[in-house]
């Protein structure tokens, strides 16, 4: 069984040696799992992608590492391994210490975090552990089947949503409220089951996609009302490999096993009720049922709901994992996948269109700039948006991200807020906070 779920994709095509690829919660920092380890990477720079940490290859005996997750810009990072697969290991990779260990009664199948919270997802159960001290506040037992540990947990510091499936035949959503321990609500997303689940920053939107990937919806949190609802193709069956809201909520990227990977544009259309009656009003919703009909490439003509701006890339056949995130002061979608690169393109945030490939980084050595190679040999030169804003003359009146850290937390630690089980702030370059005990859990 692979994990699956927010913001990353495991990988199990056997073409390299890399096993899954996550971004942080943030997305300032990537992580990959290796049959030898694992790799975190700052995102910080366009030309150069900078290896922050590279675990030993004897380290705890950890081999075909298939989930990494690092919180935030800090420190601790938690990995699981398959030769563990029922152990959740979390280290302290600075200083090189295990902080715990935690072992389940079945395989893990994927982990969340953010500042209160971490959820670790077995097939039929979820656990809950306040990230303070590590105790295990709640445990959800007999959920729906969750083959993948399909999960997503809201980041933002005054929430802590987490959701999941719950049902296995069909795409309903159980949204859990991890602080105070109870149930939020229940959303019928989807006719088919679930394949893709997502929260924006701040914990007020939930993205959903289900196993046929045709329709992307988007509902309000806490209130489970559908506000969006988006069409990436016509093709039937697809599969999602990541979905993920930009920082400030104005985008949402979804990409699959298709060369195509789709940005939407979070926006309101104005309601013009005066035209429903009329004729025009008529001829547009007898449009709208005929593109169920006719071909994507016409029904996307049709569709107000198309992609905002897409990208074609030059690989078929890995898994991938895209984010969209602000790095020196533009807009850029970042993919990457199990080939073992990086790739690295300009979003226009007022235009959208056709997004250019600038950069293509090598995920394996030293973490070094791969020359830009991109089959021929030759450096992608940078062209538009507006020639990456002039020489990048200033910020770009439209920033998809505030409050970046350009050093990607490399040189210093977190701070963790307090919460109803912190005594203070955890600093995780004290080591004293998180002393490294063994807990062996159920």
């Amino acid at each position: 069984m692979e994990p699956g779920g927010e913001g990353g994709a495991s990988v199990g095509d056997g073409s390299t040696d890399i096993c899954c690829l996550s971004y942080n919660q943030d997305c300032t920092s990537l992580a990959i799992g290796m049959k030898t380890g694992y790799k975190l990477f700052s995102l910080s720079s366009v030309e150069q992608l900078d290896l922050v940490h590279e675990s030993c290859k004897d380290l705890n005996d950890l081999s075909d590492v298939y989930i990494v997750e690092r919180l935030f810009s800090s420190s601790l990072v938690v990995v699981v391994s398959h030769s563990k697969p029922r152990q959740m290991n979390v280290f302290h990779f600075k200083k090189g210490t295990e902080i715990c260990n935690y072992n389940y009664s079945g395989n893990i199948l994927s982990i969340r975090l953010n500042r209160q919270r971490l959820v670790v997802c077995l097939e039929e159960s979820v656990y809950i552990h306040n990230i303070k001290d590590m105790k295990l506040l709640r445990t959800l037992l007999n959920i729906p089947r969750n083959p993948t540990g399909l999960s997503a947990l809201s980041i933002n510091h005054s929430n802590s949503y987490l959701a999941y499936p719950g049902s296995a035949s069909m795409g309903e959503i159980m949204v859990y409220d991890a602080n105070i321990l109870k149930i939020e609500c229940t959303i019928p997303a989807h006719d088919s089951p679930l394949a893709a689940i997502t929260f924006n920053s701040t914990g007020t939107k939930l993205a959903s996609a289900s196993e046929k990937g045709t329709v992307i919806r988007v509902f309000s949190i806490p209130e489970g009302q559908r506000l969006y609802e988006f069409r990436r193709g016509m093709k039937r069956y697809v599969n999602i490999s990541s979905l993920i809201f930009s920082m400030d909520s104005q985008f949402l990227c979804v990409s699959s096993n298709t060369e195509t990977v789709h940005i939407f544009k979070l926006e309101h259309i104005p309601e013009r009720s005066e035209e429903n009656s009329s004729w025009s009003g008529y001829v547009g919703k007898m449009f709208m049922a005929a593109s169920n009909y006719l071909p994507s490439q016409v029904s996307d003509m049709m569709n107000q709901d198309r992609a905002f701006a897409t990208v074609r890339l030059s690989f078929l056949g890995h898994k991938n994992a895209c984010t969209l995130v602000t790095i020196q002061k533009l807009p850029r979608l970042l993919v990457s996948s199990s080939s073992g690169h990086l790739y690295i393109y300009n979003l226009d945030p007022q235009d959208g269109g056709e997004c250019v490939l600038i950069r293509k980084h090598s995920l394996h050595g030293s973490g070094k700039l791969d020359a830009g190679r991109e089959g021929d040999g030759e450096t992608p030169t940078p062209v538009s948006y507006a020639a990456t804003v002039a020489g990048q003359k200033g910020p770009p009146s439209n920033s998809m991200m505030t409050g970046y850290s350009e050093d990607g937390g490399a040189l210093r630690g977190e701070l963790i807020p307090e919460h109803e089980f912190a005594v203070g702030p955890v600093q995780l370059d004290d080591e004293k906070e998180f002393p490294p005990v063994s807990i062996h859990g159920p």
